[in-house]
């Protein structure tokens, strides 16, 4: 009769290692980076009232006094930025709200050194032009990466900005009076669907990216992480987000006129504002609240 063996502990199965939000941790996810992401992905994020929008914006006001040498700094390229976009205008109106949402994507951007400010402001030190320049430095590559995704959208948005005019129009408006010409009432059909497409990608470019680059620069995650906990502060504060959207695109408009000047002074408090909704939403990082 043959004799059977009892099976070796080596041949026992195990129950898969899981994190504290119950997801499996495989063999190569120990690293120290895989479990900052895992931490973050399992973040609660903080619940925040409507009016919390214009709590924001007056603490972008607070930072924008406390160093007001850095903020006209970044002020003045918005304003450069702003008649880059009026020169565009006047050469390809076709795609002129879709230049529109270019400078959108580039202002987050140039605030990572407004951001780099507020968080010296927040910990106490006195904020240096030095460090808000190289502020995109510890996370280029990142940034890349979320760059990249944000172009896409950009273009795909173009895209569709182009087929709208096309579909509407038989031979492109004269770029005398232009502007009149586009708003004539008997153009409502196409202005009507220009603002729906161009609404839809500025909402999802706004979804990504309202608390990503903040993140990015704070926590140095990655840039889907980073695009995921934007997006769910979104869903979880549905109506402070709508809120805070509707804000930053009146200022925006309204900074424009005239030429632009306004957007030295809005664009940076814009900035500082922006890092204080990243932190009301997203909790601190438990290292530095020991610090604290």
């Amino acid at each position: 009769m043959p004799h059977t063996s009892a099976p070796s502990s080596a041949d026992t199965s195990t129950e898969p290692r899981k994190d504290a939000h119950g997801v499996i941790i495989r063999d190569d996810d120990n690293t120290a980076a895989a479990q900052a992401t895992r931490r973050t992905l399992g973040l609660q994020l903080n619940a925040v009232p409507v009016t919390a929008p214009f709590g924001w914006w007056l603490a972008g006001w607070r930072d924008f006094f406390k160093c007001p040498g850095i903020a006209l700094f970044f002020g003045i390229c918005f304003f450069i930025m702003g008649h880059i976009l009026l020169r565009a205008f006047e050469s390809a109106t076709e795609y002129v709200l879709v230049l529109s949402a270019g400078f959108l994507l580039m202002g987050p951007f140039l605030c990572l050194g407004l951001y780099r400010s507020s968080k010296s402001i927040e910990e106490g030190k006195r904020p240096l032009l030095s460090q808000a320049l190289d502020a995109w430095l510890p996370t280029a590559g990142t940034l890349s990466l979320f760059a990249a995704v944000l172009l896409v959208l950009e273009m795909l948005w173009a895209r569709a900005a182009l087929i709208v005019f096309a579909v509407s129009f038989d031979v492109v408006p004269e770029e005398n009076n232009i502007l009149a010409q586009l708003l004539n009432p008997e153009n409502l059909d196409f202005v009507l669907a220009y603002v729906a497409v161009g609404a839809v990608f500025a909402g999802l470019i706004f979804m990504a990216s309202v608390v990503a680059i903040p993140m990015i620069m704070d926590r140095k995650v990655d840039a889907i992480t980073a695009v995921l906990t934007s997006m769910r502060a979104c869903f979880a504060n549905p109506l402070a987000m709508f809120v805070w959207g509707g804000t930053i695109t009146v200022t925006i408009v309204l900074s424009m006129l005239p030429y632009f000047f306004a957007l030295i002074v809005m664009g940076p408090v814009m900035g500082y504002a922006t890092w204080h909704a990243y932190r009301a939403i997203v909790p601190q990082p438990e290292a530095d609240l020991r610090l604290d």
